[in-house]
């Protein structure tokens, strides 16, 4: 008996053309600061945390004043990833609560963020 089922093909989360990815740094960076770096100011670098690791994601216009992804910058938006949302109330940092597949989105995410832009600290209290 043939087998219909359809069989995914694994993820793969490499961009075409990976950049070249400074070595990740831990330097503490406090919500107000993250806040401060959301695509506004031209003069600062726009940021985006996923489960506190914070990525430096100037020079994509998506995440700038204008774009579609905006409402990540300056934010720690794991919520929101994890739950494939770009709502404003969903872009929060708790996401521990969450269902196991919404958990593995923002796995995912992470990665994907990892591969392509640097990781320039973590939000600290």
């Amino acid at each position: 008996m043939a087998s219909t089922g359809h069989v995914e093909e694994p993820k793969n989360f490499a961009p075409k053309n990976p950049p070249k990815l400074d070595p990740p740094k831990s330097d503490p960076i406090t919500v107000e600061e993250l806040a401060k770096c959301n695509g506004a100011d031209e003069s600062k670098p726009t940021l985006v945390a996923i489960k506190g690791t914070v990525f430096d994601v100037t020079g994509n216009a998506s995440y700038a004043a204008k774009g579609p992804y905006h409402v990540f910058a300056g934010k720690d938006a794991s919520r929101a990833l994890a739950m494939s949302s770009v709502k404003l109330e969903d872009c929060r940092p708790d996401w521990e609560d969450l269902p196991d597949k919404e958990k593995t989105v923002l796995d995912e995410w992470m990665t994907f963020f990892s591969k392509r832009y640097n990781i320039v600290g973590k939000v600290v209290s």
